[in-house]
């Protein structure tokens, strides 16, 4: 009996795609998905007009306390 419904739930997996997607979606997917999300956050391009500075991380404790000027000239 238990061997009947293992092999009718493979033939569902194997033959019927609806099943196949919610299978895999149920072992594999929810990882998948927060995993490609979590690339996409990490390496995903700044925005058009979005500024990013990032800083050095500094191995003494010292705190950040500025930088140089840098002089600029305004864009209409």
């Amino acid at each position: 009996m238990i061997l009947k419904a293992l092999f009718i739930f493979v033939l569902l997996i194997a033959f019927v795609p609806p099943v196949r997607r919610f299978v895999f979606y149920l072992l594999v997917g929810r990882q998948l998905v927060k995993e490609q999300r979590r690339q996409h956050e990490r390496t995903a391009p700044p925005r058009e007009g979005e500024t990013r500075v990032t800083k050095p991380a500094s191995k003494g404790g010292t705190t950040f306390k500025g930088g140089e000027y840098v002089d600029y000239e305004e864009v209409k």
